[in-house]
């Protein structure tokens, strides 16, 4: 009975999605913060920094896009706007400071994070600390972390234009930033961190490269996944989680085949900005083996994500079966089960060339063991839905190395 209803339900919410999958010319929401939608949305960016009483932004992007036509012209249009572009693809504590320093030195009122990920996350990271008495680490989000050390006026407002559809960071309320004294990626957070508005126009997406675009796809798709499977009681993070996937599947090969395509990258946006909102019921192992790599081997995220993802699924199995096989079934898949989930995940990574292996991204063997105990004590390990321990993360690592497929007994 309940299988039979459950694909009643599928197949009426499939008609429905049908009906709704076609993005507006432009359309505003408020969910988790004020979002304005569509193409050549960018160009409200002067109105945008005036509704928020910014006059003299610091625009914060990283150094490839410093030199592109769309930070030109987001510096036409706000004619008093500084530019900051020192920030690494994996952004590191020096790049918040030297940010914060070119914001006092210039007079600024304001933050335009312009970028992927990294961008969006030194932006945040930089209009939260040019307030502050403390060290960038007092506010990671551990159990220490103390928000009345947080001086909430002194935080900048912050606008933010994702330039990637990945980490969704434009709706977040926390920055990863790497500590290199450790090594490690931290998580800064404060509830205000949340951007005040974001811009998301798929026009700023176009001339990404299919084999970013790809990457960054993927590590959307695993916030949706984390988040759908994380054991925390989230219904609200749990159906955008299961939206997000649903725009994932229908659009992202699509995009990765043809970068003009607008209306798929405009649905990508969505997806990357819904997996975001959707891992507040957290993530899991991908991401947990994912930070140390990027922290120690400065490998990208999401395509580091792409690469471990149906080795943390397989592991994760025994505890995420059946829910599995609900998510299988709301995107028509041809089993309604684990393995058909896994199966259309390792042909959607074939398919946007996603490498196999860690290996194809320069880890070895002999790196594992000093990542094992990162992975473990990862804040994200928390809500992967079987407890990492250095026993069960040491084999599973090593598969992601090598490409190898394994029964996990936990």
């Amino acid at each position: 009975f309940r299988a039979v209803m459950l694909s009643r339900r599928s197949a009426s919410l499939a008609r429905a999605a049908r009906l709704y999958h076609t993005p507006a010319a432009a359309a505003n929401w408020n969910w988790p913060t004020a979002i304005n939608f569509g193409a050549g949305r960018v160009s409200e960016l002067p109105e945008t920094c005036a509704e928020l009483g910014i006059s003299r932004p610091l625009v914060v992007t990283d150094e490839g896009l410093a030199a592109l036509p769309i930070i030109e012209h987001a510096m036409e249009m706000c004619k008093n706007a500084v530019l900051f572009s020192e920030v690494r693809g994996n952004p590191v504590g020096a790049n918040v400071t030297q940010g914060v320093a070119a914001y006092h030195a210039a007079g600024c009122d304001g933050v335009v994070a312009y970028g992927g990920g990294s961008a969006l996350d030194a932006g945040k990271a930089i209009a939260l600390m040019v307030g502050q008495e403390h060290d960038l680490w007092t506010y990671v989000d551990d159990e220490n972390w103390d928000g009345a050390k947080v001086n909430v006026e002194g935080m900048a407002p912050v606008i933010a234009i994702p330039t990637t559809s990945g980490t969704g960071s434009e709706v977040g309320r926390a920055s990863v930033i790497t500590d290199e004294r450790s090594k490690t990626k931290k998580i800064i957070f404060h509830p205000n961190m949340l951007p005040a508005k974001v811009i998301l126009d798929p026009e700023v997406t176009a001339g990404l490269p299919a084999p970013i675009t790809a990457a960054v796809g993927m590590d959307a798709l695993s916030h949706c996944l984390e988040a759908y499977f994380s054991p925390l009681y989230h219904p609200m993070a749990q159906g955008v989680a299961v939206e997000g996937v649903k725009l994932i599947q229908d659009h992202l090969l699509s995009v990765v085949q043809d970068g003009d395509n607008l209306e798929a990258r405009a649905h990508l946006q969505v997806a990357s900005t819904a997996g975001a909102t959707a891992f507040q019921k957290g993530l899991g192992a991908m991401h947990s083996l994912a930070h140390p790599l990027g922290a120690v081997h400065d490998t990208h995220h999401g395509l580091t994500n792409a690469v471990v993802m149906p080795y943390v699924l397989e592991f994760n199995r025994s505890a995420i079966q059946d829910v599995s096989a609900d998510l299988a079934r709301y995107l028509d898949l041809k089993e309604h089960s684990f393995n058909g989930l896994y199966e259309w995940v390792l042909e959607l990574r074939e398919q946007v060339g996603i490498p196999h292996t860690l290996k194809e991204l320069g880890v070895e063997q002999e790196d594992v063991a000093a990542l094992v105990p990162m992975a473990v004590n990862d804040p994200t390990a928390g809500t992967n839905p079987i407890k990492l321990t250095p026993e069960n993360v040491e084999p599973l690592f090593r598969n992601c190395v090598d490409g190898v497929s394994a029964s996990y007994k936990h």
